[in-house]
């Protein structure tokens, strides 16, 4: 009698025991479910991030004149919170990106930067949208120690100090210079040109840039005139320049000042190939342009013609970041969006690779980077190069129709 009693008692508790096992996988969310093929999948709730967020800061001009640069930053930054955090965060726990907005102004974007470290006491910060905001930032991430990705050009950025917080995404003002250069020596055969400049730190880097590498196409500067940011008509600069007899223009900057420049060449009845910077390298230009915009041509990035990247894991990259854009926002991405998805990208990897969030480790990280499939192109870093890109990371676009077709 005592063995039967005890078998039943053993039967007992394992049958309590099979059902408080079952109660507690469904609990830590490990219970399988059917699906109508018939197979069973697993529901892991594991990559649900938790604990303290990690807290990155960006500086995008949402308003002012460099707003059609910051807006698609802002989205791209916006899309790729939400995506990161629903494959598991950063080191498992969750991503959060503080926005501000500089106006398109550096007093701003230094009061930004000062907030984003004091107050939201953030491990990178990303930005800005300009180089003259960028610059703003660049001393203040540098004395604080906080690593700093830079979107904007201007060559004196990342070539003069301080140096070693601060990586660039964006092409810089050599590369696309060097890229247009060619495109008018080599495939336009022209030789004389005049360059039309902003005076801020995008137009004067550009045009110090035009400077450097023309002898080395056979370039000649036949004349230059720079403008304001905010000015309204550019006749009176165009009206010199013509003067010179130049063969091509090349106006470097970013809008309006570019779409105002082809509007008043239209005006004047001046019809010679008009050559942008990679500021216009956005659908806004079209629009303030209007039909003055017809056959403009400029670098960018190969955002805009996916079917001219090589690199297989690049294509991957901009072929997923394409369609999640475009299903949130209802448009592609330009070449600014793009500059969003790479900044926030670098940083997660760096430290994903540093396993760490201290600013120190951050730095490190990114300078070993080699390799990085990006939106914009294949990043290499390392401690004496925080640009990243190369010449072959850009192609020649012309505005044909209202829209983009490559140059070459």
């Amino acid at each position: 009698m005592r063995k039967s009693r005890k078998a039943v008692l053993t039967a007992t508790s394992i049958a309590v025991l099979a059902v408080l096992l079952a109660v507690f996988l469904a609990a830590c969310g490990a219970t399988t479910t059917t699906s109508d093929a018939g197979s069973a999948t697993e529901t892991d709730q594991s990559l649900e991030p938790s604990g303290d967020p990690i807290v990155i800061g960006a500086v995008v001009s949402t308003t002012g004149p460099n707003a059609p640069l910051g807006e698609p930053e802002r989205n791209t930054l916006e899309l790729m919170e939400d995506k990161i955090n629903a494959e598991g965060g950063v080191l498992g726990r969750p991503l959060k990106i503080v926005i501000l907005d500089d106006q398109s102004n550096a007093k701003e974007a230094v009061t930004a930067t000062q907030r984003l470290i004091n107050q939201e006491k953030v491990v990178a910060l990303i930005g800005a949208s300009g180089s003259a905001t960028t610059l703003a930032m660049k001393p203040i991430a540098a004395q604080a120690g906080i690593p700093q990705i830079a979107m904007a050009a201007g060559n004196t950025i990342t070539d003069e100090p301080p140096l070693d917080w601060v990586w660039r995404v964006a092409p810089k003002d050599d590369l696309a210079v060097e890229r247009a250069c060619k495109y008018i020596a080599e495939d336009l055969g022209l030789k004389k040109i005049a360059v039309l400049y902003d005076e801020n730190a995008f137009g004067s880097s550009g045009m110090a840039q035009i400077d450097e590498v023309k002898d080395v196409y056979g370039l000649e500067v036949v004349a230059r005139e720079s403008y304001k940011t905010d000015e309204t008509d550019l006749t009176a600069q165009l009206t010199k320049l013509r003067g010179s007899n130049p063969e091509a223009l090349v106006v470097w900057g970013t809008n309006p000042g570019p779409a105002v420049a082809a509007k008043n060449l239209k005006q004047l009845g001046w019809p010679l190939p008009y050559v942008g910077s990679h500021g216009i390298a956005n659908f806004k230009f079209i629009e303030l342009a209007g039909d003055a915009a017809e056959g403009v041509v400029f670098p960018s990035t190969k955002i805009l013609f996916p079917q001219s990247i090589t690199d297989e894991g690049q294509k991957q990259v901009i072929d997923t970041f394409i369609s999640d854009y475009t299903e949130r926002f209802g448009e592609a991405p330009n070449h600014f969006a793009s500059h969003g998805w790479d900044a926030i990208s670098l940083l997660v990897k760096a430290i994903e690779d540093a396993q760490d969030t201290k600013p120190d480790a951050i730095a490190a990280a990114l300078n070993a980077i080699s390799g990085f499939a990006g939106a914009d192109g294949i990043f290499n870093y390392s401690p004496t190069n925080h640009d990243g890109l190369a010449v072959d990371d850009l192609i020649m676009v012309e505005i044909e129709d209202a829209s983009w077709v490559l140059a070459q």
